[in-house]
């Protein structure tokens, strides 16, 4: 019979291969900002959200916080330099403007890191008081993202179309959430299983909202309206025809 230890890491594997994907999904994005050289109207928000997400729960699954969470840190390291990737090709592509702003930003982030390290470290000498704080913060920021796609639902029930809420997207969103919920089970873990229930529940949410909306949206290539020719003869220049274009 399988140990609870060994049930634990056969679902954190897997957990962080669900993960891997869910980091790896704005790569398109980013592919388009590079052809593009242009970052358009996309926001640097979510990345620099889950850049400090990442930060967070790398801190946790430390031995000197929360001991045996090594799947916690190797796939949030690996998220870590995911998201840095991704802000390094926005600074490039961004305007000044915006590089400023992500640069504040980072810079309170890694304030706040130093001050949560030092903290922790400096005011809690037992593992049970650092996993709750930094446990706790790791909830509020871990909720916070996985709360953001409730923008994007709210416009798919407005507009009655999925076109803005990719399928795959929201079906890795689900399936990572319930594995990390099922990895807290195992041997409890209050501070992954919060924001990643939650994380199940929003991507249950989208998974029903793609299938009640899915038909409604308009398809590519339908309902296209082509431009009418009028032609129209010209009795005084001489039997000339012109043709106008009318949308």
């Amino acid at each position: 019979m399988v140990s609870a230890d060994a049930a634990r890491n056969i679902v954190g594997i897997v957990g962080n291969v669900i993960s891997f994907g869910l980091f790896l999904s704005p790569v398109p994005t980013f592919w388009r900002i590079i052809k593009a050289k242009d970052v358009e109207e996309f926001k640097p928000d979510p990345y620099l959200a889950t850049l400090l997400n990442c930060m967070l729960w790398v801190f946790y699954g430390l031995p000197i916080v929360h001991p045996n969470s090594i799947l916690v840190v190797t796939i949030n390291g690996i998220g870590l330099v995911i998201e840095s990737a991704y802000l390094i090709i926005f600074f490039i592509y961004a305007t000044r403007n915006t590089r400023l702003k992500m640069l504040g930003v980072l810079a309170v982030e890694a304030l706040f890191m130093v001050a949560v390290v030092a903290g922790v470290l400096l005011g809690a000498h037992t593992h049970e008081k650092r996993s709750m704080i930094v446990g706790i913060l790791c909830v509020i920021f871990g909720s916070v993202m996985y709360a953001s796609p409730l923008t994007i639902m709210g416009k798919v029930i407005k507009t009655r179309s999925v076109e803005y809420m990719p399928f795959v997207l929201s079906l890795v969103n689900f399936l990572n959430g319930c594995c990390w919920t099922a990895y807290a089970l195992i041997k409890f873990d209050l501070y992954i299983t919060i924001p990643n229930g939650l994380g199940a529940v929003f991507g249950l949410a989208q998974l029903i909202l793609y299938g009640c909306y899915y038909r409604s949206t308009p398809k590519e290539g339908k309902n296209v309206e082509l431009p009418t020719v009028k032609v129209t003869k010209n009795s005084v220049g001489g039997g000339r025809v012109s043709v106008t274009v009318e949308k």
